[in-house]
Order: structure tokens, then C-alpha cells, then sequence
């Protein structure tokens, strides 16, 4: 393999920033998108992008982070002493992150590893 093949299996599909570019909101974003996903795959909602009721439910997760008060140093959502979320909303969030949860280590395990050391850390 030669220094252009290795490089070409790290690129970044255009408009994506990698890990390191990327906020801490940007990352728990990415990372309920990702979650969001799976559940609406796994519960054969759609068979491609989001239904209307989990992407709905995923832009409210995106604006509750976008007003976060914490802001960077925001905590995972489990530990963190303010729930920002409405009860109904809460409790879709916590349905898509109980299945989607076990099964990022499948399709997003720096995701899942990153989101446990946070976890741990706090």
C-alpha cells in the first residue's frame, strides 16, 4: 500500500470535520445522530435516512444541546444535575439511546469507547 492508499482511507467526506476539528456539542450531535440512526434502522422506521418522528425527535436533542448551558464542558446527559428535556421528549430519547446504546460499539466504536470514558471521567 502506498502513502496515497493510506491517506485516501482517512479522508473525510466533504463538509465533515474529524475529531479533533470538531466542538464537544458537534461530537454529542454527531454522536445522537448516529444513535438516532440505528434505532430508526433497527425498529425498521425507514430504510434510509430518519422517519419524521425520530428525525423530529433528533432535532430537539440538537437544539437542547445547542442551548446547553454547560456549553464544552457539558457532562454526558446521565450525570448531568439539569434535564433540559420535556418528560415526552425524554422519555423517546431514552427508548432510541437504550437500543441504539449497546449497539454503537458495532457501528460507531470510537464513538461508544469516547462517550464511556466521559462517562467515567465525570
Amino acid at each position: 500500500m502506498t502513502n496515497q492508499d493510506t491517506r485516501s482511507l482517512f479522508d473525510i467526506k466533504d463538509g465533515e470535520r474529524n475529531d479533533y476539528q470538531m466542538t464537544r456539542i458537534d461530537q454529542e450531535k454527531r454522536t445522537v445522530r448516529q444513535m438516532m440512526e440505528i434505532y430508526c434502522h433497527g425498529k425498521k422506521h425507514t430504510d434510509k435516512g430518519l422517519c419524521e418522528e425520530c428525525s423530529a425527535l433528533l432535532d430537539y436533542a440538537c437544539q437542547r444541546l445547542d442551548h446547553c448551558k454547560f456549553g464544552e464542558h457539558k457532562p454526558t446527559c446521565k450525570k448531568c444535575p439539569i434535564h433540559c428535556y420535556k418528560p415526552e421528549m425524554k422519555g423517546k430519547i431514552r427508548e432510541a439511546m437504550r437500543y441504539a446504546g449497546p449497539r454503537m460499539i458495532w457501528y460507531h466504536p470510537v464513538a461508544a469507547i469516547r462517550h464511556l470514558l466521559r462517562e467515567i471521567a465525570k
